[in-house]
């Protein structure tokens, strides 16, 4: 004969869990303890087995540094030691935050009442990539912009994102800093074991341990970039390195940008660009600080391809001080520049700047009217850069079939104090340059 439901208790109303039949006694003819009495950290310890190993796309909080916590999304993970469901880290993406913060966590790190399980439906897509995405991630993909990488159709950032989701280099050393990287960048196969890199701050070439990177500064007669100096004030430096005489050094170069910069492609045939290295000069040497690139032939009229402040010199100004030397050069080839595009948002914000400092100081000085051509010919701006920048700043009115500019010095000055400080000069008499096309 089968067990009979245990009946209804008459003092709270609740019937033991369904499926274990009647209670059997104790020996003093009490049930044992209701399943609420069990000790917390057993229930903790029951709902961590259940949810472990988390599965990649679970939606989390995870400890940071500030010693608070945020909501991550998991990427990816790894066993670490041992065959159990504790035995993982797991690399993280922080949904507030920009990629460049995504970064392995321990498992101690993460709330794991705070899990929230993976609910949509895997759909195979049969682009390109062939990656599977959630219906949830192709809608997000389809649907909204995505900074940085307006050129990508969906299957290409798709699998962009796939093949760039985690960081293979944690940190580099490179002079006397140890910087921790933003990106995933692609470095040889031989490198994909190493969680730190070693460059030689000259020549860039880069080593898997410190007693190699030792060896080579005793043999490396490099003490700045290996091309020309044509700028030099006080104790700023900048070269200009061709891509096609020193081939390996610019690869190395994008290597490293990479490390810092999401939305570029990285460049293995450096033969068509200039590269224009910026470096703090002192007793030892040339130190990068930064550098930007451009094409030796635009048909775009691109005077910047990509630009890259290293981080332990940002903040400084060279940022600024990079753009400004880049139509320093347009105005000495004779010709408008911009930059190339997509810009990510951060890179418009930085031009915007730029150019609406440069644009409303010559505003504020001339007298009299003057016209966008005329703003182009003494800035080396695009024309489409000053008309987008002067419509945002509502500084440009459309009348009778003729853009005017509205000049009223105190929405000048208004306008120049929201756009920040212009960074570092650039003292145009301490450039030595020949355009490239003029060179034998």
């Amino acid at each position: 004969m089968g067990s009979l439901d245990a009946p209804i208790s008459a003092e709270n109303g609740t019937a033991p869990a369904a499926g274990h039949g009647k209670s059997p006694l104790t020996d003093g003819g009490m049930r044992p303890p209701p399943s609420d009495s069990v000790p917390e950290y057993e229930l903790v310890k029951r709902r961590r087995s259940s949810v472990l190993p988390l599965e990649v796309g679970t939606r989390v909080m995870c400890r940071w540094r500030d010693g608070k916590y945020h909501p991550v999304k998991v990427i990816e993970r790894r066993r670490v030691h041992g065959c159990g469901p504790n035995d993982y880290e797991y690399y993280v993406h922080y949904t507030e935050f920009n990629r460049r913060l995504d970064e392995w966590v321990k498992l101690d790190q993460l709330d794991l009442e705070s899990v929230e399980a993976v609910v949509d439906e895997k759909v195979e897509e049969k682009g390109a990539s062939g990656l599977k995405m959630t219906r949830h991630q192709k809608r997000k993909i389809d649907e909204t912009h995505v900074e940085g990488h307006e050129e990508l159709d969906a299957a290409s950032l798709r699998e962009h994102e796939e093949f760039t989701k985690v960081k293979n280099i944690a940190t580099i050393e490179l002079g006397r800093y140890e910087i921790e990287t933003w990106y995933f960048s692609p470095f040889p196969s031989e490198y994909n074991d190493c969680l730190k890199l070693f460059f030689c701050e000259f020549c860039l070439n880069f080593m898997k341990r410190k007693e190699q990177l030792q060896r080579h500064m005793k043999k490396c007669d490099l003490k700045h970039p290996p091309g020309d100096e044509i700028y030099r004030s006080g104790t700023l430096s900048m070269f200009e390195v061709d891509g096609k005489k020193n081939k390996v050094y610019g690869q190395n170069l994008c290597y490293l940008a990479k490390l810092f910069l999401d939305h570029k492609t990285l460049y293995y045939d450096v033969d068509l660009f200039l590269f224009y290295v910026l470096c703090e000069c002192d007793e030892r040497g040339c130190h990068m600080v930064g550098y930007f690139s451009k094409e030796k032939h635009s048909e775009e009229s691109y005077n910047l391809a990509c630009i890259l402040t290293l981080p332990p010199y940002q903040r400084k100004g060279y940022g600024k001080f990079l753009i400004a030397f880049s139509y320093e050069l347009s105005k000495k080839e004779g010709k408008v520049g911009t930059p190339e595009r997509p810009l990510s948002d951060l890179g418009l914000l930085s031009y915007r700047g730029y150019w609406t400092r440069v644009l409303l100081d010559i505003l504020k000085k001339h007298k009299g009217n003057i016209s966008i051509k005329e703003l182009s010919d003494m800035t080396a701006i695009k024309a489409e850069d000053i008309l987008t920048t002067l419509q945002s700043l509502e500084l440009i009115q459309y009348r009778k079939g003729q853009h005017v500019i509205c000049a009223d010095p105190k929405v000048l000055d208004r306008h120049l104090k929201a756009a920040g400080r212009g960074g570092l000069d650039v003292d145009v008499s301490k450039l030595i340059w020949t355009p490239y096309k003029e060179q034998s």
